[in-house]
């Protein structure tokens, strides 16, 4: 396995976390009502926190991050394009997501942007290949 597919099946798994982890913030999965609505139909949400709406969110871009990233990195794979170059590309993506989740549920805005501007670079550096 290349180290490119490699991230993406890291980068896979921490989208799935980010999913995780809005759904159990949101249905404050720690407390016996959260424990029923998360084994419910979640029909009866509570209204969302400052924090498990920033969690949403982090979730909801990561898949939408996630996407765009597998499609890259795996059409370069499939063209035979896969070199170290790509393979850096898909680090300085992942290590900027795995630092944006954090940055996100803190709340922290311009620097959540400037990491999110990171991860956008290592798509480029990833097409760069092209």
């Amino acid at each position: 396995m290349t180290p490119t597919l490699m991230t993406v099946i890291q980068m896979a798994l921490l989208t799935w976390l980010t999913l995780l982890g809005g759904s159990l913030l949101r249905e404050r999965a720690w407390t016996r009502e959260g424990v029923d609505i998360a084994f419910g139909n979640r029909d009866n949400l509570p209204p969302p926190s400052a924090l498990s709406g920033r969690a949403d969110r982090t979730a909801n871009n990561t898949m939408e991050n996630f996407v765009l990233f597998a499609a890259i990195a795996l059409a370069l794979h499939a063209a035979g394009l896969d070199n170290e170059r790509v393979a850096l590309g898909a680090k300085v993506f992942f290590w900027a997501r795995v630092v944006y989740v954090p940055v996100y549920y803190a709340g922290i805005a311009y620097l959540r942007s400037a990491v999110w501007l990171v991860g956008v670079i290592g798509i480029g550096m990833m097409l760069a290949a092209i």
